[in-house]
């Protein structure tokens, strides 16, 4: 009777939960309905899509279609972790994420901070303008603009490293193994660090101004308060990007490699979505393609949940 009793309540719970839920989008209808078009998107272009998946447990046939062709189970993944170049995309994806991270992902709360501490109300605003103008080019235009600015033989950086600093032989910042990565972390950085402040300086004006004025009163320099008031409110927000940046850590940036890459620097600058586009687009194996795609995202879903896990247990905070 206690076992039956204790399972009416906890469904009752359940459908109170339920009912408090409904009523509640009930309540806000405006705001639900404006949501929707958000569901439907994801509904339609991210979870109907998945089921191509199944692709990459087949011998994929376009005559055939996706139902029609034949089941070849786990050949695909084999066929593409025994190819020399899938070890070397995941290499160069690793390398390339992990520098962006550990340079890339400080940057912006480093603007933040220094932002934050200017007076000046139209030089801030002009500085923002500045440094957020970058992420609304596409990396088509800006492939473009870096290849004349860093070209060996007529490009500006050159120049002036022949002018200013005497350097007698040009830098092949885009041909040569030894430049490649380290061009792709610079423009990157360049690109998104202002987007990417935005957070932490919403986050920083939230701050309440009084714990300001009271460490001024008690003594502290501009440095204490940020080190004690500024960098403590930006943890949780902190923790949540860090994490989205680990789950994207095999994502080094398609867009970017794509337009700025070339056979000349295949060895450190080919990774996993120029592989997959290679052999998906290029020499039609789907099937291949779709296998990479696949082990590329369970990495990824493996990474998000185990470093929310980690920073939950380090810090209390996490995104669920």
């Amino acid at each position: 009777m206690t076992q039956i009793r204790a399972g009416v309540s906890h469904h009752e719970n359940a459908f109170g939960r339920w009912l408090r839920s409904f009523t509640g989008y009930k309540k806000h209808l405006a705001l639900t309905l404006m949501f929707l078009p958000v569901i439907v998107y994801f509904i339609v272009f991210k979870y109907i899509p998945m089921g191509g998946i199944v692709i990459a447990f087949k011998n994929y046939k376009i005559k055939q279609g996706i139902f029609g062709s034949a089941w070849c189970g786990l050949d695909n993944f084999t066929k593409a972790f025994a190819t020399p170049t899938f070890a070397r995309s995941v290499k160069n994806t690793l390398v390339i994420s992990g520098l962006k991270l550990l340079f890339g992902f400080p940057a912006p709360i480093l603007l933040a901070l220094m932002l934050n501490e200017v007076t000046h109300i139209r030089f801030k605003k002009t500085v923002q303008t500045i440094t957020y103008l970058p992420h609304f080019l596409s990396w088509v235009v800006l492939a473009g603009m870096f290849q004349q600015l860093l070209s060996p033989n007529n490009g500006a950086v050159n120049a002036v490293l022949k002018q200013v600093f005497g350097m007698k032989d040009s830098i092949y910042f885009l041909g040569s193994n030894q430049y490649f990565r380290g061009t792709l972390i610079v423009t990157d950085i360049w690109k998104n660090v202002g987007w990417s402040s935005i957070l932490y300086l919403a986050t920083i004006s939230g701050i309440d101004p009084a714990l300001y004025e009271a460490a001024t009163v008690d003594g502290a320099s501009r440095w204490q308060c940020t080190r004690y008031i500024t960098l403590p409110s930006l943890v949780s927000t902190i923790v949540v990007m860090l994490i989205l940046n680990i789950g994207s850590i095999m994502d080094a940036g398609f867009d970017q490699v794509f337009n700025l890459y070339n056979s000349a620097v295949y060895q450190t600058g080919d990774i996993i979505d120029t592989y997959v586009y290679r052999y998906g687009i290029g020499d039609m194996k789907y099937s291949l393609a779709t296998a990479v795609g696949l082990f590329k995202n369970v990495i990824a879903f493996v990474l998000v949940v185990g470093t929310n896990l980690i920073a939950r247990r380090i810090s209390g905070e996490g995104i669920w």
